[in-house]
């Protein structure tokens, strides 16, 4: 079962939270079990966490959210997506789902927002999660890759079918065929009167993406005090020197790394991604 609950993003912005769950047992009371919010990446969506959500509400209160600006969750206006919203989005999410403490789960730009929310607000995040996200700054040169990736789109595509085989396949940036990519962004694509867009709006990215890329994260994640886990795909964007060197800044850091997936870890290799995270979520929940 999921259930989506309205929440009160910075800004009065209205986000999207989505809480993946079993109906509740008659002796089963929310607040006893341990909270865990998962945070998508750039253009990611919170139905990306679906299959990690499902087996984490076995044992978990599992939590997707829609960042401002994706999925279902309401746009804002040009100046609204920086660093501080979506760290105040996140941190209104634990506070008004009654989450916290919580394990914060983050992919990518979610992860940034997962150490700095932990920087800023340790008593709301007991645990945490990065998934192939760097900590260096990537330049201005990267950004002007992003524009003109988006530029390169075909959009709007006639058939979803399209959109899988693009990004899938014929994507510049596709080094091999990669069905799960083809799905990944299948999946944030609505129907339009000329055939099928990205929810989202390619120009709120860029934007978005601008407000990390030129600075380096370090000093944020040495300020992370709880128990971290740093997972890399083997061929995903986060190198294992860099991510070694993360483990090593960090108080309480660990590290594991999965084969054979890409920079969407948890979407490449769902069941290899749950082998990595879970005895790490184990250890935090009993320790």
């Amino acid at each position: 079962m999921v259930r989506r609950i309205d929440v009160t993003g910075a800004g009065g912005v209205r986000l999207a939270a989505w809480e993946f769950a079993d109906p509740p047992k008659a002796d089963q009371s929310k607040g006893s079990q341990p909270g865990v919010l998962l945070l998508h990446g750039l253009m990611g969506r919170a139905s990306h966490w679906a299959s990690t959500a499902r087996w984490l509400a076995e044992r978990h209160r599992a939590v997707a959210l829609d960042q401002r600006g994706h999925g279902q969750s309401d746009k804002a206006p040009e100046a609204g997506y920086t660093r501080e919203a979506y760290v105040e989005d996140a941190e209104a999410a634990l506070e008004q789902l009654g989450l916290g403490p919580a394990v914060v789960v983050g992919h990518a730009m979610g992860a940034l927002t997962g150490w700095q929310l932990a920087a800023k607000r340790p008593d709301l995040v007991r645990a945490l999660i990065i998934c192939d996200m760097r900590a260096s700054a990537l330049g201005a040169a990267s950004q002007r890759e992003w524009e003109d990736w988006f530029r390169a789109w075909p959009a709007p595509f006639a058939t979803l079918a399209d959109v899988r085989k693009w990004f899938g396949e014929d994507d510049p940036w596709v080094e091999r065929p990669n069905p799960s990519r083809g799905a990944f962004y299948a999946e944030v694509m609505q129907e339009s009167p000329d055939g099928w867009r990205p929810v989202f709006e390619p120009r709120e990215m860029l934007t978005s993406r601008q407000t990390w890329v030129y600075d380096a994260h370090w000093e944020e994640l040495a300020q992370v005090r709880c128990p971290t886990l740093v997972v890399r795909g083997l061929d995903g964007e986060l190198g294992r020197a860099e991510a070694q060197e993360m483990v090593r800044v960090l108080p309480r850091g660990r590290y594991a790394e999965v084969a054979d997936a890409g920079h969407l870890v948890h979407y490449d290799q769902p069941a290899a991604w749950r082998a990595a995270i879970e005895p790490f979520l184990d250890g935090v929940l009993t320790s």
